[in-house]
């Protein structure tokens, strides 16, 4: 997707767009927060094309999740959640249920194309439970997952056309045109280079190894921001980065990102699949932990173009961290604590009032 390559030409964007859409949401029966968590901050780097919005149904006051767009990429990924939530509800060959917000509404209305999804409401977030629940929440939520794999024709013929399928050779592509783009934007960093090199051959030389753990239904953002718990249960968001590929790709996504998080539930999951599952799907999980950070070294490369100041600074801290991340992955070790506390007093000097309040209110500031 084509993004707004500045905050400002953000800003300009969601400012015209709530002006034009506004008057089509009330239409529909619904209204808007005052503060818009999800379009504010740092989102202006990842956001695209579409607005998501926190809001209201006017008939009973129940809360819910507007997305919208009138722009051909925007349009295109709201359509294509719609038909990955209904398929994803049908699978017949899945061991167990999934748990996603109920769809509300789905239409078109002038040039805008509108999904409106129930707001899943939980007591705490994830980050907020105890280490027990939250692995234990997590494990359920991966080995649901893990629980619809693709095995004959009829199951890839049933799916095909809602959800992607990837396999080793396509993980391995990609994962070196992350690094052709990372090295493009940002060619003065030989740490950013060599680290990239190391990956590449990790990756290539396992290429068995990871197609044999494909097929398997993937969430390739699952993350506590993509997470709602509610009565013990994990609701899946953003079911645009669902499709089949390695089923570690979601353990890695997960694990990655608990490095900053909560480091001791990242330990807690790698011991699991070291003691419980074959030492070939321990390396499958590194493999996936691997590319997983090659594509965030892309992401915030590309970045470097769309920001200043601090967050321009932010950005470049965050490259180094993630390297030294996958460098300690690659040697298989858990990444030393006094990186990630540097990292992070770093991160919180640098974000700016606005992503601090945006952070508190998605409660991922610990």
């Amino acid at each position: 997707m084509v993004k707004n390559t500045t905050k400002e030409a953000w800003d300009e964007y969601r400012k015209n767009e709530l002006i034009k859409a506004l008057p089509i949401i009330e239409e529909l029966g619904f209204n808007i927060d005052q503060e818009q968590v999800h379009i504010d901050g740092e989102r202006h780097l990842m956001s695209g094309f579409k607005l998501v919005l926190t809001g209201y149904q006017e008939n009973n006051k129940k809360r819910v999740i507007i997305k919208l767009s009138s722009h051909p990429d925007g349009i295109k990924e709201i359509e294509h959640e719609h038909k990955t939530r209904k398929t994803i509800l049908n699978i017949d060959f899945s061991y167990r249920s999934f748990f996603l917000p109920k769809e509300i509404l789905f239409t078109k209305s002038g040039n805008y194309t509108i999904s409106v999804t129930s707001y899943v409401e939980q007591e705490k977030s994830f980050l907020v439970h105890d280490l027990k629940n939250q692995f234990f929440l997590a494990l359920r939520a991966l080995e649901t997952q893990e629980g619809t794999h693709i095995t004959t024709y009829y199951h890839k013929k049933s799916i095909q056309e809602a959800f992607g399928i990837i396999n080793a050779t396509d993980y391995i592509n990609s994962f070196e045109k992350f690094k052709e783009t990372s090295l493009k934007n940002y060619p003065k960093n030989q740490e950013l280079k060599n680290i990239f090199n190391k990956a590449s051959k990790f990756l290539s030389s396992n290429k068995k190894t990871i197609e044999k753990y494909c097929d398997f239904l993937t969430h390739s953002d699952f993350c506590p921001h993509n997470i709602r718990v509610k009565d013990h249960e994990m609701y899946l968001l953003d079911h645009t980065s669902i499709y089949f590929g390695n089923k570690y790709e979601s353990w890695a996504r997960f694990i990655n990102y608990m490095v900053i998080y909560n480091p001791d539930l990242e330990q807690a999951l790698m011991i699991y699949i070291k003691q419980n599952r074959d030492e070939e799907e321990y390396l499958s999980l590194q493999l996936m932990r691997a590319y997983k950070i090659g594509f965030l070294l892309k992401y915030y490369t590309d970045s470097l173009s769309k920001t200043t100041g601090d967050l321009n600074l932010l950005t470049k801290e965050r490259i180094i961290f993630w390297i030294k991340v996958l460098e300690n992955i690659l040697n298989n070790k858990q990444p030393p604590k006094e990186l990630i506390k540097k990292y992070k007093l770093s991160r919180d000097s640098l974000r700016s009032k606005e992503e601090k309040r945006r952070q508190k209110k998605l409660q991922q500031i610990q």
